[in-house]
């Protein structure tokens, strides 16, 4: 009886060891889907997050048919903005110098003078409705269809066709326009193109290096739309991605940003 019992022994042993094997390849399926789905991340909004590795050309996309969704751009249109001041001479770098007309607005840190990087870095909306002004609806247009920029609709006025108007682009097209910004692929000057990436730089994380710009659109005191945009370098790896998020209210830059920068730490890319 004896070598029946040890066999017996060693058949629950070897049972038990590919039960646990098994449990740890359901628990690792489940748990890099997990990683996988920035959907916890949404909550409450409903988003998208486009990511396309400038290597391989791989894209992720969570919700597909909200990053085809044309949106206004609100302060992500600083970016191109920028870029098209710097390309027609409006300024003449990130240190030129706009003086504040006094008018007081919500935000103290607008209500001084800024230069072109420090309104960038406080998104000063003025700052960047007087560029749009001097560098006019003729070649505002020119410049905007050369970057095939969303729908190119600048009929709702030269200081706000951005700002909740009539320009609207998608989570994908604003992922194109941003690989042929860090790709130098736009049709601008290598210089300027450089000069407006050294402006979306943020505080570096460890091994990571983000930069990025924000964006909402507020109406009747209600966040609505909320926009990050911007690109990822860890290492010899390199991103370029955009979230947008809608809801009744609460749906602002800083949302969109914080969900960003969560998928990515989900991803260990951050």
């Amino acid at each position: 009886m004896a070598p029946k019992k040890k066999t017996l022994l060693k058949n629950n042993y070897q049972f038990l060891l590919l039960g646990f094997f098994v449990a740890l390849a359901v628990y690792t399926y489940f748990h890099d889907r997990e990683k996988d789905d920035p959907s916890r991340f949404f909550e409450g909004f409903q988003g998208t997050l486009v990511v396309l590795d400038l290597q391989s050309g791989e894209y992720q996309r969570f919700k597909p048919a909200q990053a085809a969704k044309r949106l206004s751009p609100m302060s992500t249109f600083k970016i191109p903005n920028a870029l098209i001041g710097l390309e027609t001479g409006v300024v003449s770098g990130p240190d030129h110098l706009l003086t504040w007309d006094g008018q007081a607005r919500p935000w103290a840190s607008h209500n001084q003078n800024h230069t072109l990087h420090t309104a960038m870095e406080n998104s000063v909306v003025w700052y960047y409705q007087e560029l749009a002004t001097a560098v006019g609806p003729e070649r505002m247009a020119e410049y905007l269809k050369a970057f095939a920029y969303g729908n190119q609709d600048i009929s709702g006025g030269i200081s706000q066709f951005w700002l909740g108007n009539s320009l609207k682009i998608s989570a994908d097209e604003q992922v194109e326009f941003l690989r042929k910004l860090y790709t130098g692929a736009l049709p601008a000057r290598p210089e300027n193109q450089a000069l407006v990436r050294g402006m979306l730089l943020l505080p570096k994380t460890g091994q990571a290096q983000l930069s990025g710009k924000t964006g909402t659109n507020v109406v009747n005191g209600k966040s609505i739309l909320g926009w990050f945009v911007g690109h990822l370098k860890r290492g010899d790896k390199a991103y370029v991605l955009a979230c947008n998020i809608e809801a009744a209210d609460q749906a602002t830059g800083a949302k969109a940003r914080q969900i960003v920068e969560k998928a990515l730490q989900a991803k260990g890319l951050l």
